[in-house]
């Protein structure tokens, strides 16, 4: 039997995390059946199981039923039919006991898998795909180690924050996904076109304000840099900035971070200003973008200076 190369083992493993973190989902729908007084049980239970089913069977299951399913999925968030009840919470007593006695200690295992995750990826190059999923394991086991809690402890409080995420889990995928429709469909160079019409003059300054705000509006739509970077750049950075001699390397990384900003505005980022509010279960939903929406500004005012002076 041949031995498998890095290249061969790691999109294997990518698998099996989806096909872990399917299971985290079943196991949300279980306890969601399982709570009696629960209302919008079936639709709850439906969702939970449904996602799981995309993430453990998605690699074998046929295009058409993967999209039926996010289809369905789409519409039980449509007439809010997930709702939050019967988390089994952390008493608190215990909770302020464990803190006392960690203390700083609380941060290792993020340290141990952000710091994992870039010795892996340096060494073995072919892993950078999966390398955040096996970090990931690796610093749950140190943290139930570190705890002294049960792998049960453990499940009950991923299906905690899973729960308490709700709808908002889905929407990085989601959000991938279409990044990737809108550049295979030539969003790009439709927004070209557009840009093109309405900048009279093409010169340094017209460039860089548009490729900034560019990046900032096309994120605050996507709620991801990422995805919007590909289309922005195709249809604006390209013709805009680059095709008038400014340094690539600079206009790219000024772009991105244009869309860090345009993040920090948008409810579509859903990791970033939505997952807070339910976490810490906030009553003004829009209140970390409201706190963060000065701060963007300038700072997409500062990106504009640099792109037109740095860049060029």
């Amino acid at each position: 039997m041949s031995k498998l190369t890095p290249a061969e083992f790691f999109p294997m493993f990518l698998e099996a995390i989806f096909v872990i973190i399917g299971l985290q989902f079943f196991y949300t729908a279980y306890r969601t059946s399982k709570d009696s007084s629960r209302d919008k049980k079936a639709t709850t239970v439906g969702f939970w199981l449904i996602l799981g089913i995309l993430f453990a069977l998605g690699k074998v299951l046929p295009p058409k039923i993967s999209g039926g399913l996010v289809v369905l999925i789409a519409l039980i968030s449509l007439v809010d039919g997930i709702k939050i009840k019967g988390i089994k919470e952390v008493n608190e007593k215990v909770q302020i006991a464990s803190s006392k006695r960690l203390g700083g200690k609380v941060f290792l295992p993020v340290i141990v898998m952000a710091v994992l995750a870039i010795v892996i990826a340096k060494i073995i190059p072919e892993s950078s795909s999966s390398v955040l999923g096996l970090t990931a394991i690796i610093a749950i086991c140190y943290a139930m180690i570190m705890t002294k809690s049960s792998f049960k402890d453990m499940l009950n409080s991923s299906d905690r924050m899973v729960q308490q995420v709700g709808v908002v889990a889905i929407l990085p995928q989601l959000l991938a996904a279409l990044g990737a429709i809108f550049a295979a469909a030539g969003v790009g160079d439709v927004i070209a076109k557009i840009i093109g019409g309405i900048i009279p003059t093409v010169n340094p300054w017209t460039g860089a304000i548009a490729y900034v705000l560019g990046m900032v509006i096309f994120t605050m739509i996507m709620g991801n840099a990422f995805a919007a970077f590909t289309v922005i750049t195709a249809g604006i950075g390209v013709p805009f900035v680059l095709a008038q001699g400014a340094n690539p390397a600079i206009a790219a990384a000024l772009a991105m971070t244009s869309g860090y900003c345009g993040t920090l505005l948008t409810p579509m980022a859903g990791n970033f200003n939505l997952l807070p509010v339910a976490l810490l279960e906030m009553k003004d939903k829009n209140k970390i973008i409201k706190d963060q929406a000065l701060l963007s500004i300038i700072l997409i005012l500062v990106h504009i200076l640099l792109m037109r002076f740095w860049a060029f």
